[in-house]
């Protein structure tokens, strides 16, 4: 009965009008009730409009993007020197990319490019002999194999022209640059990566016609094998004379098409590398967390930065177009779509670069400059910040320090009574944790709904379709999170009857304004917090990146140092809004570029992925951008009076988008030339063969062998060619090596068609030469091997059996999975038969399979037996909007 007399005053007090500003809550609790007291104000508190704060977040983020679209768009700043011409190495793209595709073993590849660029070469040395540097030559066809992630790859006699340039005295030490000039099948290669073999030839005229000699040599090498597993650095650097004097190298290679190359790896333990690019490239663009992403494997790809590093021990660059990857790989990387300033401003930065190197002490001896790595990153392609790892771990230290001591100091503060700062930070920050795995699961919950409606990949054509949809979806989820926790704190802290409860709950309700401050306040902190973990975990396990978490700790906290009184004053005001914001603007337009890198990466790969759905992938990484992103403006929706027509806005933007997605109204390819965004198809027309232990043939059969992708499989074609559909979906064959697959396993997307025998003009001639038993208890098999240029071979030992050693590589088998092995086989012109041995030890008992399946697969990328009739009939009926590429191949299995 008490306690309802208490709360009717309580209310009372609130009818008298009593004003937050007016009274100080110095509240007397008794059997008689409450009084408040009257004081003048000393604080003037105030709480920010929904709408100022939307329309200055929205203002924010659109300044910020702005910035990082118009630095994206500058390609080259300030005047050209005149050095580099960017015209004349156009020139050498086009003639280059003129001849069409150019896969390993191909006439384009081997006679007209080695011709051309031979050509081009000796020009130079004819120009530049009367100089102080000297020109030299050398047709390099390398032959060997080695160990690639998942198995192995042997090539023999694919082309290398190497170009070496020193003073005419000679030089003890080398710079190496690198280009690939072969191209995948079906595709010019114009940015993968003829026009980085457009600009060397550049690079090497003006480098060539110096007035003054070089202090190092440089070579050139023109690697006519890359797309292959890399065989033709590997060729180079562990074969070549010239090899063992190179010091360091830059690779140049594309994951794009145009735009910035980004450095994304360098070192190992090399900084002087970065610091020498950073000294000497003329439009920097450079990042250390493009290298920390690389190289964890979440990009399907690969470069020779990995054999050089690995097999020559030497220390690079490298640099990639990373821009338009939806047509990489695809008859749409022609010439046309690489902007003559994307190759000026390559050059530049290149001949700069290795200027710099060649004249350099450090390329004399690079291990006595050997010491840990470097961050690195530049800001909006200005400038370039780089400073080694030890000096970032003092940094990144220091401000988790920072961090600490003030969280310590408002611990110790006397309004801590009872460690009530301490309980209400640890409650906020399993709240903030809680929104994030709530808001997670509900847009990934989303994405699978779109994927289930097979709507998958509606983003492709479109990417901002899927910030409206899954971006809305997540900052409405969080929105609505915090604002019920908003409106819901408090009840924890009135959590009983007794008497000395009441102050706190007449506190509540007559100075809400300033309690909402505090618990503003107090998310900020936890954001402080949380980004001061992560910065120390990054650094704790020697991550180059802990500089992103480092700089969402720096400029937040000394912002809010700064603004202390301005806050204390006034709250959130429209003034303190604004230079907060102005306080976060550098780390968060870096945040925001990086964010961009992410999504340019990304994006086009799960076009080329069918592994995870695609829709859960993106949808992930937009929510993660989201909350990471939000993070310092979470206390916002503490700070705001309301948040109910953001929620609105929020809710109407997602439901409009779901509906419009739902409809089908987004398709997610396009031909259209200014921006195509083509599914990708691989199309084998194939014949396999299988043969018993009596060497007879067991079975036969041909047909189309189709891949997608992506992960919306054929749903897309299906309409337009009925008879790619599920009914003719094939699954694994577990007892055929690589599942019975001339090429790529794909156990969710392959569909066989039926059709003709395929009868290719240059057949495999597969025969064992020899088979005897070892003393040592081991067969050993010898065979040979003549066919095209690209073979695959695959090894699968049978129950009780495994191999002991091999002609590959080291001599040791490695698996590629669990009971198969995987060897890809390339040649050049005018080679000789494939020859390889392998030693196994038999089961003890041998069963009516034999011991081992092998399995010898061919693939035909260019010349009269890439086409069949069947093929081009298939081909003309795709759509525009995809890019199907396709070739013949064969697939022979025996066992023995």
């Amino acid at each position: 009965m008490q306690s309802g007399t208490n709360i009717r005053r309580i209310k009372a007090c609130l009818q008298n009008n009593v004003s937050e500003r007016n009274y100080d809550p110095e509240d007397q609790c008794g059997t008689n009730g409450c009084s408040v007291v009257k004081k003048k104000p000393e604080v003037s508190f105030y709480l920010l409009h929904e709408g100022v704060g939307v329309a200055l977040v929205t203002v924010f983020i659109l300044v910020l993007w702005g910035l990082v679209h118009l630095s994206l768009q500058q390609l080259v700043f300030g005047k050209a020197t005149g050095e580099f011409n960017a015209v004349r190495a156009r020139e050498h793209l086009e003639r280059i990319t003129s001849v069409g595709p150019r896969p390993v073993g191909s006439q384009e590849n081997e006679v007209l490019t080695v011709n051309f660029l031979l050509e081009q070469i000796e020009h130079i040395k004819a120009i530049s002999a009367s100089g102080p540097n000297s020109v030299t030559v050398d047709v390099q066809r390398p032959t060997g194999s080695y160990k690639i992630p998942g198995g192995f790859t042997s090539y023999c006699k694919v082309s290398n022209i190497a170009v070496r340039l020193e003073p005419k005295a000679g030089a003890q030490h080398l710079m190496l640059a690198n280009c690939h000039f072969d191209t995948v099948a079906n595709s010019p290669g114009a940015s993968d990566d003829a026009v980085s073999c457009a600009v060397m030839l550049e690079v090497i005229s003006s480098l060539a016609n110096l007035s003054t000699p070089l202090r190092h040599g440089v070579v050139f090498l023109f690697n006519g094998a890359e797309e292959t597993m890399l065989q033709g650095s590997h060729g180079f650097i562990t074969q070549h004379p010239w090899a063992k004097q190179v010091r360091a190298f830059i690779n140049l290679e594309a994951v794009g098409v145009g735009g910035k190359e980004l450095v994304f790896q360098t070192g190992p333990e090399n900084p002087w590398l970065i610091q020498a690019y950073n000294h000497a490239a003329k439009h920097p663009f450079a990042s250390v967390v493009g290298q920390e992403i690389f190289q964890s494997r979440l990009i399907p790809s690969d470069t020779d930065f990995r054999i050089y590093r690995d097999f020559g021990n030497i220390p690079g660059i490298d640099l990639a177009f990373i821009e338009n990857g939806f047509i990489y790989h695809t008859k749409y990387d022609t010439p046309d779509r690489i902007l003559t300033d994307s190759i000026q401003r390559a050059g530049d930065n290149i001949l700069a670069v290795l200027k710099h190197l060649v004249m350099s002490k450090e390329l004399a001896d690079p291990s006595e400059y050997a010491h840990g790595n470097m961050v690195f990153f530049d800001l909006l392609g200005m400038v370039v910040v780089a400073y080694p790892e030890h000096v970032g771990t003092i940094i990144n230290y220091t401000t988790a320090i920072a961090t600490f001591l003030y969280l310590l100091k408002k611990c110790l503060h006397p309004s801590n009574v009872g460690g009530r700062y301490v309980k209400e930070l640890a409650c906020a920050t399993v709240a903030v944790i809680l929104s994030w795995l709530v808001t997670l699961l509900t847009v990934v919950f989303i994405a699978f709904v779109v994927s289930l409606m097979g709507r998958s990949m509606f983003w492709y054509n479109n990417f901002y379709t899927c910030m409206f949809m899954y971006g809305s979806a997540a900052t409405g989820m969080m929105v609505l999170f915090h604002t019920l926790s908003k409106n819901l704190y408090g009840v924890s802290c009135v959590c009983g009857w007794a008497c000395g409860a009441w102050p706190t709950l007449v506190k509540n309700l007559l100075y809400g304004g300033a309690r909402r401050l505090e618990v503003g306040e107090l998310y900020f902190d936890v954001s402080l917090l949380l980004w001061c973990g992560a910065l120390v975990y990054f650094t704790a396990n020697g991550l180059c990146s802990a500089y992103v978490p480092m700089l969402m700790v720096a400029f937040p906290l000394a912002t809010k140092l700064l603004l202390a009184r301005e806050f204390k004053l006034r709250g959130a005001s429209v003034k303190y809004s604004v230079l907060y914001q102005l306080g976060l603007a550098l780390p968060y337009v870096h945040f925001m570029f990086l964010i961009w890198l992410v999504f340019e990466v990304f994006t086009p790969t799960l076009g080329r992925s069918n592994t995870y759905p695609a829709d859960v992938v993106l949808a992930t990484i937009v929510t993660l951008t989201i909350l990471f992103f939000s993070s310092f403006f979470l206390h916002f929706i503490y700070l705001a009076r309301s948040t109910k027509w953001l929620l609105a806005g929020l809710g109407t933007v997602f439901t409009v988008f779901l509906l419009l997605v739902s409809c089908g109204m987004f398709f997610p390819y396009t031909a259209d030339p200014s921006g195509p965004r083509p599914k990708r198809v691989f199309i084998q027309h194939t014949t396999r063969i299988v043969h018993g232990l009596d060497g007879q043939v067991e079975s036969r059969d041909s047909g189309l062998w189709i891949n997608s992708f992506d992960y919306t499989g054929m749903q897309h074609i299906t309409p337009i060619i009925p008879e790619i559909n599920d009914t003719i979906m094939t699954n694994c064959q577990e007892d055929r090596p690589f599942c019975g697959y001339p090429w790529f396993r794909s156990d969710k997307n392959n569909w066989y068609l039926p059709a003709p025998e395929v009868f290719p003009k240059s057949p495999v001639e597969f025969q064992l030469l020899s088979k005897e038993e070892t003393k040592w208890g081991t067969v050993k098999m010898t065979f040979e091997v003549k066919g095209p240029s690209h073979m695959s071979l695959y090894l699968m030992p049978h129950r009780g059996a495994s191999l002991s050693s091999w002609w590959f590589g080291d001599g040791t088998p490695q698996l590629y999975l669990a009971r198969e092995y995987f060897i890809f086989y390339t040649h050049g012109l005018d080679a000789p038969a494939w020859n390889f041995w392998f030693e196994i030890q038999p089961p003890r008992e041998e069963g009516p399979e034999g011991m081992i399946s092998v399995a010898i697969s061919s693939h035909y990328y260019f010349g009269e037996d890439q086409r069949t009739v069947q093929l081009d009939d298939m081909l003309q009926r795709f759509p525009k909007w995809a890019f199907p590429s396709s070739w013949v191949s064969t697939y022979h299995m025996y066992r023995y």
